[in-house]
C-alpha cells in the first residue's frame, strides 16, 4: 500500500476507493471550510474551487506532506444539488432527478511536498429512470442519502439508474483514474 499522503476527507467511501487501488493515507483530516457556491458560479468552477480550497486548508496545517482532496456534486441542467437536511428536501431532490439526465462532477486536487497544486475534473453523465412515488419514498426512507449531496449510487439507487457514461468511482466520490495519476505524479510511494 502506498501511504505517504493525507486524505483531506473522512468519507468512508473515499477511503474504500483508495484502498481498492492500493493507496492508504497516513491519516484523514477533514477540511471544514465554507462550501457555499458563489453567486453565478458554474458547477465545474465550484467543484474545482472546493477541491482546491480543501487541499490548501489541510496542506497549510501539514507542511511538507502530500495532500489529496476531492469534491463531488450532482448537477441537473446548471443547478447544483445541495445536501438535503430532511426527508422532504430529499423527496424534492429525487423528483428533480426522476427521468432526467444529469451530471456528476468530481474534482480532485493534490498538493505535493513542495506545495505544487495539481487539479483534475471528471464529469460523468447519469440517466435516471422515471421514479414512481413509491420508489422515491423507499429511497428517502432508506436514509442512504444522508450526508451526501443528491444520492449514493452504491446502494438502492443503483437499481434506478438506467445508464452511466463516465466514472462510476467518480459518482461514488473519487474518480480513481485521475486520483491515481495525481498521487503518483506527486511522488506518493
Amino acid at each position: 500500500m502506498k501511504k505517504d499522503f493525507i486524505l483531506a476527507s473522512q468519507s468512508p467511501q473515499r477511503m474504500l476507493l483508495l484502498q481498492q487501488i492500493g493507496f492508504n493515507p497516513l491519516k484523514t483530516e477533514p477540511a471544514n471550510i465554507d462550501e457555499t457556491p458563489k453567486k453565478g458560479e458554474k458547477a465545474s468552477e465550484y467543484v474545482k474551487r472546493m477541491a482546491l480550497e480543501k487541499a490548501i486548508h489541510v496542506a497549510d496545517k501539514n507542511k511538507g506532506q502530500v495532500v489529496l482532496a476531492c469534491d463531488t456534486v450532482v448537477v441537473v441542467n446548471s443547478k447544483i444539488i445541495q445536501k438535503a437536511h430532511n426527508d422532504e428536501e430529499q423527496e424534492k431532490v429525487m423528483r428533480l432527478l426522476s427521468g432526467k439526465n444529469h451530471r456528476v462532477l468530481s474534482a480532485v486536487c493534490v498538493i505535493d511536498k513542495e506545495g505544487k497544486k495539481s487539479l483534475k475534473l471528471n464529469t460523468t453523465k447519469i440517466q435516471m429512470k422515471h421514479l414512481s412515488e413509491n420508489e422515491i419514498k423507499e429511497y428517502v426512507e432508506s436514509k442512504e442519502w444522508v450526508g451526501c449531496a443528491g444520492y449514493k449510487i452504491e446502494g438502492i439507487l443503483a437499481g434506478l439508474v438506467k445508464k452511466i457514461d463516465g466514472s462510476y468511482s467518480g459518482v461514488v466520490g473519487l474518480p480513481l483514474y485521475e486520483t491515481r495519476n495525481l498521487l503518483i505524479s506527486a511522488g506518493v510511494k
